[in-house]
C-alpha cells in the first residue's frame, strides 16, 4: 500500500489557506495596533494572544462537534467552506476600521471564524489516510501550507507592507483574501471527502488487515488505562517542546539584538527552511523506524541545538548559529511531522476531530504559557540569558515524557521499491 500523494496534496489546500491567513495575520495586526492605534506593548500583546487563547478552548470544541456532524459535503468540508466564508468577509473590513474597539470586536470574529474549522481541515487528513502513511500524509499537508505562507510572505515584500502603510492596506488585504479563497476553490474542487473516508476504510481493510481488526474492537471500547497514559505523555510531550521552541521565537528577536548584537532575521529563515526540505524524508523516515523512534531523535537533535546556543556570545561566528538553528529546524520538522500522527493514533474512527483539538490544546496553551513564564524568568535574573537553558530543560523534559509511550506508534510499512514512495495515483 502506498501514498496518494495527490490526493492528500488536495487535502493540504485546507492548510494552504490557514497558513495563508496567519501569515498575512502575524505580519500586519501587530503593525495596525502598534502604529495605527498606538497601542502599548503589553495591550498589543494582549490582543495577539486572542488566537492562542481561543484555540485551547475552540478547537477541541469544533473538532468535537464535526465527528459528529453528517452533510453532504462530510463531516468536514462543511465547516472549511461557511468558517473560511465568514473569515474572510470578517478580515475584509479590518483594514477600513479606525475605531479601535470596532477593530477588536472584527479581529475577534475573524479569529472565531478561523477557529471553527482549524482542527475539522486538520483531521481530515487522517479522516481519508490509513493509519501507517499518516506520518508521510502530514509531511505533505504541512509542505503545502508551508507554500501558502510563502506566497503571502512574498505578497508582503512585493507590496511593501510597513508602519508607512498602515492606512492603505486594502491591494494587500484584497490579494490575501484572494490567495485564500483561491486555496478554498482548489479544495472545493479537488477533495471527495465521503468518497475517500470510504476508500480509506476499504484500503485499511485490504492492506492493513490488523489495524482494521483494531479498530473494529476498539471502536466500542473506551481507552485502556495504559493508552490514556500513552495519550496524557504524547500530550505532555507536546506541551514541553513547544514551550522550548516557542520560547526561543517569541524572544529571539530581542535575544540577539540584546546578547548577540546582530539581526535575527537570517537564522530564524534558515531554521525554517531547513524544516521545510526535512518534511518528506522524516515522514518517509517515520514508516521505515516507527514515529516514536524518530520523534526522540528530532528531540535529542533539539536539545542539542539549544544546549549548544547556551554558549553563543556576541564575539561568535555567526555561522554557528546559522548552523545550531539549521538543526533546530530539522529537528522541529522531525518532531511534529510524527506526532499529531500518534495522538490521531489512539482515536477511535468517530473522534478523529476531538482528539486533533486536544493535540491543539496541548500545544496552544504552551504557546499561551511559554513568552510570559520566560519573559517572567528573564526579568527576575535581569537579562535575556536564561532563553536558551530555559528552552533545552523544557525540551529536555519533553524526551522524558516521550521515552515512556507505549501506544501511538504503527507498524513500519515496507514498500515494494523506493520509488512507490514517489507514487501519485489517483
Amino acid at each position: 500500500m502506498k501514498l496518494n500523494y495527490k490526493r492528500i496534496i488536495c487535502v493540504g489546500f485546507a492548510f494552504f489557506l490557514i497558513s495563508a491567513f496567519w501569515q498575512a495575520y502575524d505580519k500586519t495586526i501587530p503593525l495596525i495596533l502598534k502604529h495605527r492605534f498606538n497601542m502599548g506593548e503589553t495591550l498589543s500583546g494582549l490582543v495577539m494572544a486572542l488566537d492562542n487563547v481561543l484555540a485551547v478552548f475552540m478547537l477541541p470544541l469544533f473538532g468535537s462537534i464535526s465527528d459528529k456532524t453528517k452533510s453532504k459535503l462530510g463531516k468536514r468540508t462543511v465547516f472549511i467552506l461557511l468558517g473560511t466564508i465568514c473569515a474572510v468577509i470578517a478580515f475584509i473590513f479590518l483594514p477600513l476600521i479606525g475605531n479601535v474597539w470596532l477593530f477588536v470586536a472584527i479581529l475577534l470574529i475573524t479569529l472565531l471564524s478561523m477557529a471553527t474549522f482549524r482542527s475539522p481541515a486538520v483531521a481530515l487528513m487522517p479522516d481519508v489516510t490509513c493509519k501507517p502513511l499518516r506520518s508521510k500524509a502530514n509531511a505533505i499537508i504541512n509542505l503545502v501550507g508551508t507554500v501558502g505562507g510563502l506566497l503571502v510572505l512574498g505578497l508582503g515584500m512585493v507590496v511593501k507592507v510597513g508602519k508607512d502603510t498602515m492606512y492603505n492596506l486594502m491591494p494587500y488585504y484584497l490579494a490575501v483574501c484572494g490567495i485564500i479563497l483561491l486555496g478554498l476553490i482548489i479544495f472545493l474542487l479537488t477533495v471527495k471527502e465521503k468518497k475517500w473516508a470510504e476508500q480509506m476504510l476499504v484500503d485499511t481493510e485490504k492492506y492493513f488487515p490488523e489495524e482494521n481488526k483494531a479498530e473494529v474492537v476498539e471502536n466500542n471500547k473506551k481507552l485502556s488505562k495504559l493508552e490514556l497514559k500513552s495519550l496524557l505523555l504524547i500530550l505532555g510531550s507536546v506541551f514541553l517542546w513547544f514551550m522550548g521552541y516557542n520560547a526561543i521565537t517569541s524572544k529571539y528577536s530581542l535575544y540577539a539584538d540584546s546578547v548577540l548584537q546582530q539581526s535575527y532575521d537570517l537564522t530564524l529563515l534558515i531554521a525554517q527552511g531547513a524544516a521545510i526540505i526535512s518534511y518528506l524524508p522524516v515522514g518517509i523516515i517515520a514508516t521505515k523506524i516507527g514515529r516514536k523512534k524518530t520523534i526522540l531523535a528530532g528531540v535529542i537533535m533539539l536539545a542539542t541545538a539549544f544546549f549548544f546556543a547556551i554558549f553563543i556570545s556576541a564575539d561568535s561566528s555567526p555561522i554557528l548559529m546559522y548552523v545550531l538553528f539549521a538543526l533546530a529546524g530539522v529537528a522541529w520538522a522531525t518532531i511534529n511531522v510524527n506526532s499529531f500522527p500518534m495522538v490521531v493514533e489512539l482515536a477511535k474512527g468517530g473522534d478523529i476531530g476531538k482528539y486533533t483539538g486536544w493535540y491543539y490544546t496541548a500545544s496552544m496553551s504552551a504557546q499561551v504559557l511559554t513568552p510570559v513564564l520566560s519573559g517572567a524568568i528573564m526579568d527576575l535574573v535581569g537579562n535575556m540569558l536564561p532563553l536558551f537553558p530555559y528552552a533545552f530543560i523544557c525540551v529536555a523534559l519533553a524526551f522524558v515524557t516521550m521515552f515512556f509511550v507505549k501506544h501511538g506508534d504503527s507498524k513500519p510499512v515496507k514498500n515494494n521499491s523506493v520509488l512507490e514512495n514517489f507514487d501519485v495515483d489517483n
